[in-house]
């Protein structure tokens, strides 16, 4: 008996240990493809990044994952052309947003939405503090950006809605369906319906090379390698955890703004990503939820 409960602890545990990394790869490869993509902006727009990363996203992920989309259910269709409709909604209101108030400021609002997945989640007393702390390094980091372009935020909110609905949809289909098939064939759904807004795009745009190379490696990093880590993650620790985890995103995104697109960051800021790591650093020792 004894023997049995040796074994299981540290195998949950090793779990919690290895979704929380996948999550946090993941939060700062996010950050850098974004940072890559917002320097794309000047040649060929927030609209033909968010295409050139959609259509590429699902051409790579077919050709890494080959997913069997016969074995896919009717019902598993509907939750993957969701997916798909929530990963070009998220991208493009989070690019539209960037292109308006910034890389920092404009992550962080997007955060709301896996803050409040775990605020949701949240079962014991220690992981709502840590929520809270989490939401308070928020609204420190959002103290002193420039909060006046109200569409802006807009679409930063807009992105965070999106955002919380992806971590659940992704969840549920990482449980129904083999390795990555549903974040493929969601990928692939989104690089369809992005191929003619593409063409009437860029046949009113330039396509200078430069930008589409930034654009393909925002592909990468902002999406293929966080959409394979998301998933694996989310199939080792709750929704919770990866809420709060998912919380360092605006410290990356701040510290990649200022180091590769000039945002300076200020006192409060810094606070409030204190605030953030602090949360995340505290639910990531807590004993994980079986």
């Amino acid at each position: 008996m004894s023997n049995i409960s040796t074994t299981h602890g540290p195998t949950a545990e090793h779990r919690t240990r290895a979704g929380a990394s996948l999550v946090l790869a993941s939060s700062l490869s996010n950050q850098t493809g974004a940072a890559l993509g917002t320097k794309a902006f000047d040649g060929i727009g927030p609209v033909g990044v968010v295409a050139i990363r959609q259509i590429f996203t699902g051409l790579i992920l077919m050709l890494v994952i080959r997913p069997n989309l016969r074995t896919i259910s009717a019902g598993q269709w509907v939750q993957i052309c969701a997916l798909g409709t929530i990963f070009g909604v998220m991208n493009l209101s989070l690019y539209l947003a960037i292109d308006r108030i910034g890389l920092g400021l404009a992550v962080t609002l997007e955060f709301l939405g896996p803050l409040a997945v775990a605020l949701c989640a949240a079962r014991s007393a220690a992981s709502r503090i840590c929520a809270l702390v989490a939401a308070a390094g928020v609204v420190l980091l959002c103290a002193p950006g420039p909060s006046s372009d109200v569409p802006g935020i807009l679409l930063a909110l807009l992105a965070a809605a999106a955002w919380a609905s992806y971590i659940l949809l992704n969840r549920s289909l990482g449980c129904s369906l083999p390795a990555l098939t549903g974040t493929a064939a969601a990928s692939l759904v989104s690089g369809v319906c992005w191929i003619p807004l593409a063409i009437f795009w860029f046949s009113h745009h330039e396509l200078p090379l430069e930008p589409v190379l930034l654009a393909v490696g925002c592909a990468l990093l902002a999406s293929v390698f966080p959409y394979m880590s998301d998933m694996l993650a989310l199939r080792r620790i709750s929704a919770n955890l990866f809420g709060v985890l998912a919380s360092l995103n605006p410290v990356w995104a701040a510290g990649l703004g200022w180091l590769m697109l000039g945002e300076l960051l200020e006192f409060g800021q810094l606070a409030g990503m204190l605030a953030v790591v602090t949360a995340s650093v505290v639910t990531a020792a807590l004993k994980p939820e079986i």
